[in-house]
């Protein structure tokens, strides 16, 4: 591959080296025949037509002519006009300009089918985000297991936050199969979350955290920052599925006074502080989710 990176270089340097000997003048003519003299007529014929059936008896201009999209057909539409351009220059003899058309004239048209078909593109781009959050999860719930054993096996509640997370990729699992990425990513969402949650208050307060060696107090600030965030994210989650009751609601107010509190400090470069006032926010925010039935060590 670098042998082929070093190919390329030494070509464009020839490349380079050779404009620089054409006069100003001609640089523009001789680009202009050298491009010519690399586009075969006959082959170029062939293209246009092969093109031409593309875009008006293909199974694809089918399925714009059956769509009711209008964003499709107005696409075609434009298709169809430079496909005429491309016709004309090719009947000029302006090859060049024929086949930058005919370029053209696929993608317009390749942007038509997607727009004729919506639900299907939509379909499959949830699926692919739904493989992309499992993957995330699946590394993540590694990642917690791997925490859990450097403390030991008597980590408390590591044994429920396991089967909480692997509850969500099993519902998620489930929803994807009948085709509802949507809802199964959902449910991945929520075991990203309890494991993102998980691994950093197994981390909080002891010795594994200090290990990270911040740089400074500020960089501290921002580590227990993205933590709380984490936190709020979870809880929004779970109370997004059900009602909060009044403790968790009470948790849950404490634990925004606490976050503002730490922002003014910040504000007034008392990171230490600021520190110490999210960690608080954090360990509510946890007592929060632990009373909306989700367990998670902090």
């Amino acid at each position: 591959m670098f042998r082929n990176v070093l190919i390329a270089a030494a070509i464009v340097a020839i490349g380079n080296s050779a404009q620089a000997q054409v006069p100003q003048g001609e640089q523009s003519s001789a680009a202009t025949r050298l491009q010519a003299a690399k586009i075969d007529k006959e082959s170029l014929s062939f293209n246009m037509e092969s093109v031409g059936k593309l875009i008006e008896t293909s199974s694809a201009a089918r399925q714009i002519d059956s769509s009711k999209a209008p964003e499709a057909q107005d696409k075609r539409q434009k298709a169809r006009e430079l496909y005429k351009s491309a016709q004309a220059a090719l009947t000029a003899g302006d090859l060049p300009k024929a086949s930058q058309l005919l370029t053209d004239v696929r993608a317009m048209f390749f942007d038509a089918v997607r727009l004729a078909a919506p639900e299907e593109v939509t379909a499959k781009k949830l699926e692919n985000d739904y493989r992309a959050r499992l993957d995330s999860v699946n590394a993540l719930l590694g990642a917690y297991k791997r925490v859990a054993n450097e403390k030991g096996t008597a980590a408390r509640g590591v044994s429920e936050t396991v089967a909480q997370i692997e509850k969500g990729v099993a519902e998620g699992a489930s929803l994807a199969q009948t085709g509802r990425y949507k809802e199964g990513r959902s449910a991945l969402d929520r075991a990203y979350l309890v494991a993102k949650a998980g691994i950093s208050g197994l981390r909080s307060g002891d010795t594994l955290v200090r290990s990270l060696n911040f740089a400074s107090k500020e960089e501290e600030y921002q580590y227990e920052i993205d933590r709380n965030n984490t936190h709020q994210m979870l809880i929004e989650v779970l109370l997004s599925e059900k009602r909060a009751d009044s403790m968790v609601q009470g948790f849950i107010a404490k634990a925004k006074e606490l976050r503002a509190q730490a922002e003014a400090a910040a504000n007034g470069k008392d990171y230490t502080t600021g520190v110490k006032l999210l960690e608080e926010s954090t360990t509510a925010l946890v007592r929060a989710i632990r009373g909306a039935g989700i367990y998670i060590p902090g």
